[in-house]
């Protein structure tokens, strides 16, 4: 058990860890009820004479799952750092039960809200434990030892991944499947009650992909954590998650239930794909049939 944290790691993994960190009300994980979240008349970009995302609006289900899909540049990733602020918003605000992200400080916000960034990076000699526990840092003060608290969430967030039998390995010597849900499982010990996941099952053989999307279940089942995930996989999308969120060109398409937004018109409309779907117990089943070569 790791008793003592070198708070260097924390400066060397930057403000990626302070946010994507967050905790709540016990070691168990949420407080319970689930997190108010919502984005209004949202404008995000890299330049603010061409926004990606521009005056769009999303109010998330407190405690339930929603996915946020689209083809490639329609704006999935950005819309959800504006709703992180990892990405400074140009227009609109982002509110958090009851008060705007950008007023609360680093630590506050990594203490409500977790991110699980597409790139992560750690140094090489780092075991998973060790990682895991820096998901904790938004808890303690910058010369504070880990305390009893620290180590039942990170036991929980170990056990909840999967990973505690890679709990003494380096992290350099993990499989890219292995490395991601020990990320998950760092962001886990944060203990939030809202998780934002950039594309977790991206570059994923299956088996670590359906791995991912149990956790993301058993938060929405057993911990009534607000997640909102951005996801390729259309099928994932609807088999997991309460809602869908579907974007193109930055624009909002459709949002709702995952047997409303997901239909073979939607398919051709925003992903440019003349696909079957069939309604099933485990959500929409796509069967993609040709690329579309005309505007729907």
């Amino acid at each position: 058990m790791v008793k003592h944290v070198n708070t260097n790691l924390n400066t060397r993994l930057g403000t990626a860890v302070s946010k994507r960190t967050t905790p709540t009300a016990d070691a168990t994980g949420g407080s319970g009820a689930g997190a108010t979240f919502a984005g209004e008349d949202l404008v995000i970009g890299y330049s603010k004479d061409d926004p990606v995302i521009d005056g769009e609006s999303l109010v998330v289900p407190p405690g339930e799952v929603t996915a946020l899909v689209g083809p490639n540049g329609s704006g999935k990733s950005t819309l959800l750092k504006g709703l992180a602020d990892q990405l400074a918003l140009d227009g609109g605000s982002v509110v958090l039960d009851g008060r705007e992200i950008h007023q609360l400080g680093a630590k506050e916000l990594a203490r409500k809200l977790g991110l699980l960034s597409q790139e992560n990076v750690s140094p090489g000699s780092i075991s998973v434990e060790e990682l895991v526990y820096h998901g904790r840092y938004p808890h303690r003060g910058f010369f504070d030892s880990v305390g009893e608290e620290d180590e039942c969430a990170v036991r929980d967030a170990i056990s909840l991944a999967g990973v505690d039998h890679l709990h003494e390995r380096e992290v350099s010597s993990l499989s890219g499947g292995q490395k991601q849900l020990v990320w998950i499982a760092m962001v886990l010990a944060q203990d939030t009650d809202v998780l934002l996941l950039d594309e977790p099952t991206t570059f994923l053989d299956m088996h670590h992909q359906l791995e991912v999307m149990e956790i993301v279940r058993t938060l929405r089942e057993d911990r009534e954590i607000t997640v909102v995930l951005v996801l390729h996989d259309i099928e994932q999308a609807a088999r997991y998650a309460d809602h869908v969120v579907a974007l193109k060109g930055g624009e909002i398409q459709a949002r709702g239930a995952p047997e409303e937004v997901v239909t073979e018109e939607l398919l051709a409309a925003v992903f440019g794909i003349d696909a079957e779907v069939e309604l099933t117990d485990r959500g929409p089943r796509v069967t993609p049939i040709r690329a579309c070569h005309h505007d729907p």
